[in-house]
């Protein structure tokens, strides 16, 4: 099992795991929001983190949001860096084309996960090593079970 980490918090709504084992524990909305159709709006959590340096917090979709009412995230996966100590806001988009969505205060609206993140170096090099899928891209892999292109 992999250790805890302490991350200092405000927040009136501390964010939850709603399970065991989940990976995102969800935060919910500080103000109220009404989504029309195809409209964004940047909806504050009151959640203030201090991350300790090597960890990021990302903001995700909540998947039951997605699912049933089209509400989804314009920046997914948002990036929360270990030196920001604002508000984390959410970028909710109402992706339905005819229905509406009011977000209440207190409404579970996205997750956040933490996770440790190595310093990269990145080293200039003239040529990279082969590898088995190379340079193929998007839609490389097909559409069905099976397919080549």
């Amino acid at each position: 099992m992999i250790d805890s980490v302490d991350v200092p918090i405000i927040a009136s709504h501390i964010p939850a795991y709603a399970h065991p084992g989940d990976a995102g524990a969800d935060l919910v909305a500080a103000e109220a929001v009404r989504l029309e159709p195809g409209q964004r709006a940047l909806v504050g959590t009151g959640v203030r983190l201090a991350l300790p340096d090597g960890y990021v917090a990302f903001v995700v979709p909540r998947s039951g949001l997605a699912a049933k009412h089209g509400i989804t995230i314009v920046n997914a996966p948002g990036t929360v860096d270990s030196g920001y100590r604002g508000e984390i806001k959410v970028s909710l988009l109402n992706t339905d084309s005819s229905e509406a969505y009011d977000v209440a205060v207190g409404d579970r609206i996205a997750q956040v996960i933490i996770m440790p993140v190595p310093r990269t170096r990145f080293v200039p090099v003239d040529e990279l090593p082969d590898s088995t899928r190379g340079d193929a891209g998007f839609g490389s892999t097909g559409y069905q079970t099976g397919a080549t292109s």
